[in-house]
Order: C-alpha cells, then structure tokens, then sequence
C-alpha cells in the first residue's frame, strides 16, 4: 500500500545516546506538533513544566522579612563588633605593663609591678586548677541530673526539677560565696584531712604542714583552698551545664528511641547508644560553658580564698589566686601602671576564654546534634 501523502511524514527516531532530558523534550515536542496539526491545542503549556512538573518556589519578601533579616545581621554583627572592642581595649590599657614585663609576664610568679617584678604565672595556675576542680564535679552531676530529668522524672517532677535548675543558674554568685565561706568551708575540712592522711602519697593530695600522726595537728591549713574555691563554682556551673544537656537530649530522635527499644534494647541501652551519641554536642557545650564561666568566675572566689602568689601544686592546702580574684582583690588601691599590669592580666583570660569558646564551637558543629540545629 502506497502512504498516503495526506498523512504527516514521521520522522524516525533517533535511537541515541543523547542527554535523558533532550530525549524527553523531543518527544514532547512531537506530541505537541500532533496536537496542534489535530487542532486540539489551544494553548502551548510551558516547555519546562511539561518536562518537570515540580517546579521551584519563588519567594517574595515582605517588609518583615527584610527588617527580621536585617536586625539579624545587625545583631551578629553588633556581637562580633562589641567583642573586639573588648578585646582592642583591653590590649590598648594593657600594653604599657606588657612593654615593661615582656614574656615575663607569663612567667614570673610575684606580683610587684612598682618594682618591677610581675606575672600572672601563679594567678593562672590557680586558675586553671580551680577551673579544672570545678569541672571536674560539674560535669558528672550536669550530666547524671540531665538524664533523670530527660529519661526518668515523670511529668510533674519533671517540670520541678526544670524550674528548680533554670532557678539555681540564676542565684548571684555572691550567695555562693557567703555559702561556701559560711558552712561548707568547715564542713569540707575534715574531709581534706581525711584524704590527705590517706592519700597524700599523691603529690597533688599532699600537706606539707599537716601530720596526721601528730595529735595536735589543727587543721586550719586545709582552709581557703583550691579544692574549696572549685567546690563552690561547681555548684555555680551544674545548673548551665545540665541546662544545656538538658534541652539536647530531649532532641534525641525518637525513631530511633523506639528503633532500639524494639530491637530489645534496656532503657540504659537507649540512653548509652542514642542519647548520648546525638547529644555529644550537647555535653561538649555545657562543659565548655561552664569552663569559661569557672575561669572567670570572680566574687565567689575572692570571698573564700587566701591570696597567694606563689605556684601551689598542693589544692588542699590553704592559698591560692585567680586572674579574675586579682583583679577584684587589687584593681581598688592600684596607681596607674598597675590598672595596666591588671589590663594585661585581664586580657589573657579574655584569650583563653575566646579560645575555649572557639574549640567547643569547633566540636560541636562537627556532632550531630550540632549539625542538626
């Protein structure tokens, strides 16, 4: 049979190996030609929703987009901005007393600067090992109060416990501070005098002024010490570390909550290999907030310390500084150049917390509970 040459010719296909999406749009592009030469066409539909029918949104902003966008970034900025003015400034009144000290400044334990001779060298080591001691019993109660109120509390103590935390991180440190030196110094004391009798052979644990062989031994030289000033900041930084674990763990997905308790997993089970995993950041954030607050923690400090600037490696006997303690302590009587010595001090631990902040930043966004938010 002859074609009929009424009949529209086709064209062959070409069995290529083009692009998908080319194939596609010629096809489409036949279909259309048909229709149109059938006359059942009445209007040519967008080449690119016949080819993808999910099409992307296109946003218009309002005026409260641009004013929530702009007070935003303003505030951003704003932080960032107030922060390295901080930072300027602490630098600017500091740096008279850093001309004069040198690298001494780091090193040199006696704090004399009309003579001459300063350093933060034992100021900063006792604020590192208040710090530490701080952190050290923080972060075990923060976490264990965390995972009852997440896991274990039922609803009403739940909402207790809550409300009792979020009240105790907002108690002034002073308050801690007339505690501490009021009744728990002297409750603490037969305890350091119990662990240095029995593990003294620790140097860190060690009295060198204390016998415990020697009935009258008094044990005033356990007073103001290290231990004790890291005590009472670590009542100050549990409640804002279990605070922020807190509100991570309650994140925890819940799919694979049930995932693990259908596979027959303990409530322990869960927590160990769910709650923990995902709320890493969680943890890592609520100890590096309260490691900067408990290194620059001040008035609590210099309530129940005995100010000594020399290097104590002995935390349970009496004497021990702090950057922020030193300050207080020496910022009310200082002459000019020592207002710059107290600058330069106050700018190190303005470093040391920035750089604390920025690693825990780091490890936080690298866990999942980080990446997720």
């Amino acid at each position: 049979m002859s074609p009929d040459p009424d009949d529209p010719v086709r064209e062959p296909r070409e069995s290529s190996t083009a692009n998908p999406r080319d194939a596609a749009v010629a096809e489409l592009e036949r279909q259309r030609t048909e229709l149109r030469e059938l006359g059942l066409e009445t209007s040519p539909a967008p080449r690119d929703a016949l080819v993808d029918p999910t099409r992307p949104l296109v946003s218009r902003s309002g005026w409260q987009d641009t004013t929530f966008r702009v007070a935003a970034h303003s505030g951003g900025t704003l932080v960032l901005l107030i922060m390295t003015l901080v930072g300027v400034f602490l630098l600017w009144r500091g740096a008279q007393a850093i001309d004069v000290a040198g690298w001494d400044f780091i090193t040199e334990q006696d704090w004399e600067p009309n003579s001459g001779r300063f350093g933060i060298a034992a100021v900063l080591f006792g604020t590192v090992v208040i710090g530490l001691t701080a952190i050290s019993v923080a972060v075990p109660l923060a976490l264990v109060t965390a995972t009852y109120i997440t896991e274990y509390a039922p609803g009403a103590i739940k909402r207790f416990l809550i409300g009792v935390i979020d009240l105790m991180a907002a108690i002034p440190s002073v308050v801690y501070g007339l505690w501490g030196a009021y009744w728990l110094e002297g409750n603490l004391l037969p305890v350091a005098e119990w662990v240095s009798t029995y593990l003294g052979w620790i140097p860190i644990f060690a009295v060198s002024q204390f016998d415990p062989d020697d009935p009258l031994a008094t044990p005033t030289v356990f007073t103001a010490s290290a231990v004790l000033a890291g005590l009472i900041v670590a009542m100050m930084v549990a409640p804002i570390s279990a605070a922020i674990m807190r509100e991570v763990f309650d994140q925890a997905p819940v799919g694979e909550r049930e995932g693990a308790l259908a596979l027959g997993a303990s409530k322990w089970g869960v927590i160990r290999n769910v709650v923990y995993p995902f709320g890493q950041g969680g943890i890592i954030g609520g100890t590096m907030l309260g490691l900067g607050r408990a290194l620059g923690e001040t008035i609590a400090v210099y309530l129940v310390i005995s100010p000594l600037f020399v290097i104590n490696w002995q935390v349970l006997s009496t004497g021990t500084n702090s950057i922020s303690s030193l300050i207080a302590l020496k910022n009310g009587e200082a002459n000019d150049f020592e207002v710059s010595a107290l600058m330069a001090a106050g700018l190190v631990l303005f470093l040391i917390t920035m750089l604390i902040n920025f690693v825990a930043g780091f490890i936080i966004q690298r866990s999942r509970s980080g990446a997720a938010s």
